[in-house]
């Protein structure tokens, strides 16, 4: 391993990307990032998860110190990896933000398939609310209506800022919001006004939304993958009358935080990294669900089995933990 950099290993699963990053051991969080990958989920985190994986070790020149997960997939993947730390996405985009700046007081966060607000206040998070109901405000939306559209989707906010007069559309539901954006092309609106109008209608939905009755106050971060459209900044920048900052690594913020953590975690504990190393990609993975029938709760149970080994089941309301499979 000599010759290798020091590196922590940080993994946000979503249901629609997962999410990279390698900081370095020797460096703070803000500017530490030495490499970084966007992998599509397409349903499968845990093919996914070897593939990111496969990357890492392909470049051949990292030793990783330890490993963290996060995101709606983080426990099969802290299971998978065998990881120091299994935290939630406010807790890993918190400690990335602070990292970048420690008085950030505001994060946007939306990402494929959901949104979140957090409140920040002396670099404690002091408040949060996440939408994960409907998808009219998130990436996979724009991602739709752009293909819709025939636009590429990183020039989607480009052409929403050439709009002059943006129409309103109805954007509290994604049926809703495509048939309004079909009607308005139906009446002549020009593709720029219609796409500004998505945008506005899409910052709307989530102030009203998630922001209702909260106080939005600077520095506000805004981070995801959504982050990249200068429409969706343009138009919180105006509602709110405020500036709005986006991170470096705006699109991997939850990766970063979370191996952020997995590091001040080990060093403050003194303790060696669980995690299983890259050999990993060498190994079966298998998952197996069921109706666990032990008690009257009859819960859906998930387990995970590496090479034939049980790993840890999900879904037990009664308390009982373990192999329900091969117990009963």
């Amino acid at each position: 391993m000599s010759g290798r950099k020091k590196v922590y290993l940080g993994v946000d699963v979503g249901s629609v990307s997962t999410n990279f990053v390698l900081l370095d051991a020797g460096r703070t969080a803000s500017d530490g990032v030495v490499w970084k990958k966007y992998l599509r989920t397409n349903g499968a985190p845990v093919e996914t998860l070897k593939k990111g994986l496969a990357a890492i070790e392909q470049e051949g020149k990292w030793e990783i110190q330890g490993a963290g997960t996060t995101g709606s997939g983080r426990a099969l993947a802290g299971a998978m990896l065998n990881a120091d730390v299994v935290k939630n996405e406010i807790t890993a985009h918190a400690a990335a933000a602070l990292s970048e700046n420690p008085e950030v007081a505001t994060i946007i966060e939306i990402g494929g398939q959901d949104s979140k607000l957090i409140i920040l206040r002396d670099g404690v998070v002091v408040d949060f609310a996440m939408n994960t109901v409907c998808a009219a405000g998130t990436g996979s939306f724009l991602d739709q209506q752009a293909g819709r559209l025939n636009i590429p989707i990183d020039r989607f906010g480009a052409l929403a800022l050439q709009s002059t007069s943006p129409v309103r559309i109805a954007g509290r539901c994604t049926v809703f919001a495509e048939s309004d954006m079909i009607h308005k092309q139906q009446l002549g609106h020009r593709t720029c006004d219609i796409v500004a109008g998505l945008c506005a209608s899409m910052v709307r939905n989530y102030l009203s939304n998630l922001a209702k009755g909260k106080e939005l106050k600077p520095p506000i971060f805004f981070q995801g993958g959504v982050a990249a459209n200068v429409g969706m900044q343009r138009f919180f920048a105006d509602t709110l009358r405020l500036p709005i900052l986006i991170p470096r690594h705006f699109d991997v913020m939850g990766a970063i935080g979370i191996a952020q953590i997995a590091r001040e975690t080990l060093e403050s504990q003194g303790k060696q990294s669980g995690f299983v190393g890259l050999d990993v990609l060498h190994s079966e993975f298998v998952n197996e669900g069921y109706v666990c029938q032990l008690c009257p709760n009859q819960c859906e149970i998930v387990e995970i089995w590496r090479d034939g080994v049980f790993l840890a089941s999900w879904g037990s309301r009664c308390g009982r933990q373990g192999q329900y499979n091969a117990s009963g």
